[in-house]
């Protein structure tokens, strides 16, 4: 079952699955060394590329340099947190990185959740849809700039009303006149109000994980609920997955790597009763096994936390296996209404990964 409805893609002419690829540069390399590779990844067929930020390096730096060494290719914050910036700041970054990139970029947002924004960056963890929303709106009004900045939210109000400052704050509009007054908006978005408020406002969506088969049944009608509000101007909703990528008779133990990543997100990205990816599993059908990953990684049992995520659960959600597999999962992807694949390509040098991507291009191609 498709997420997005088919009619509405077709009226809009939707262009065909997009490849991105993270921009991370591996232990013990810096950024710097990779700018040939940027380069590389552009001719091979990469429409998007993606910078973290985590509880890492800003993304905002990077996504610069990575708009300094592409010429085609989209760049994207995947993701900036909300809580670790005003709205406004929000709006400037991203104007800013949109102008040096000559319209190229693309704001991700997202919340993150309590355990880096109360752990790391030391900020409450509230009202997570609403701040999303307000966040949004106020993003837009900056860009437009059709007259100085005036928003009264429930949790951001501009400028300060009297009493909660000195008083002296006016209205203001950007100085600089943005190189686009509709920079897209991606919002990473697990439940189901979230994901309804990213259906109603944003270009486009990340999920975390995703398991095809299950998705119209996990996020179906929550997408329903915010397409049924959507403006027509937004367009369809630009369907982000993250996938490994592995083509071969032999390379199925591969699927191995994602067992960390997949371990401390389930089990240790949160506590007990509020890890939003270990209710994502439940939700797409390991219930047992999610409680289980949580239980072992919460007592320290890293190896074990991993062992116990299902090999369903990694065939699913990577693209690893022979070629007609591959070309399966795609299809897959593809008919729940995937439309932007950020792959991993696992390979033990850049010409390795070259050369997948390029076979992933023409497996998209084929569909």
């Amino acid at each position: 079952m498709a997420l997005v409805d088919d009619e509405a893609r077709r009226a809009e002419g939707l262009r065909a699955m997009r490849i991105a690829m993270g921009v991370r540069p591996a232990s013990g390399r810096r950024l710097s060394g990779t700018a040939g590779e940027l380069a590389d990844y552009e001719k091979a067929g990469v429409e998007l590329f993606t910078v973290a930020e985590l509880y890492g390096f800003d993304a905002v730096s990077r996504l610069g340099y990575v708009a300094a060494h592409t010429t085609r290719a989209h760049i994207a914050s995947g993701i900036l947190q909300l809580y670790t910036r005003t709205p406004t700041l929000l709006a400037m970054t991203a104007a800013g990185l949109d102008d040096v990139s000559d319209g190229r970029f693309e704001l991700g947002i997202g919340t993150s959740g309590p355990q880096v924004i109360e752990g790391f960056h030391g900020v409450p963890f509230d009202a997570p849809v609403a701040r999303t929303r307000e966040a949004i709106e106020i993003c837009r009004q900056v860009w437009r700039r059709e007259q100085p900045l005036e928003y009264q939210g429930s949790h951001y109000t501009v400028p300060l009303p009297p009493g909660a400052g000195t008083g002296l704050g006016k209205p203001l509009k950007l100085i600089d006149h943005p190189f686009r007054d509709r920079i897209p908006i991606t919002v990473a978005a697990i439940g189901p109000r979230n994901v309804e408020l990213t259906a109603e406002l944003a270009e486009g969506w990340v999920p975390p994980f995703y398991v095809p088969e299950k998705a119209a049944d996990v996020w179906g009608a929550s997408l329903r609920g915010g397409f049924a509000r959507r403006d027509p101007a937004l367009g369809p909703l630009d369907v982000h997955v993250g996938a490994s990528v592995a083509i071969g008779d032999d390379v199925a133990q591969l699927r191995d790597l994602d067992r960390p990543v997949r371990a401390l997100y389930i089990g240790g990205m949160g506590a007990r009763g509020r890890n939003f990816y270990n209710d994502l599993a439940g939700w797409f059908g390991y219930p047992d096994a999610a409680a289980r990953i949580q239980d072992l990684y919460l007592s320290g049992k890293k190896k074990e936390a991993e062992a116990a995520v299902p090999d369903d659960l990694l065939v699913k959600t990577s693209l690893i296996g022979p070629e007609g597999h591959v070309l399966d999962r795609l299809s897959a992807l593809a008919e729940s209404g995937v439309t932007t694949l950020t792959v991993r390509p696992v390979a033990p040098d850049h010409a390795g990964r070259l050369r997948l991507l390029e076979r992933l291009r023409g497996l998209l191609n084929r569909l």
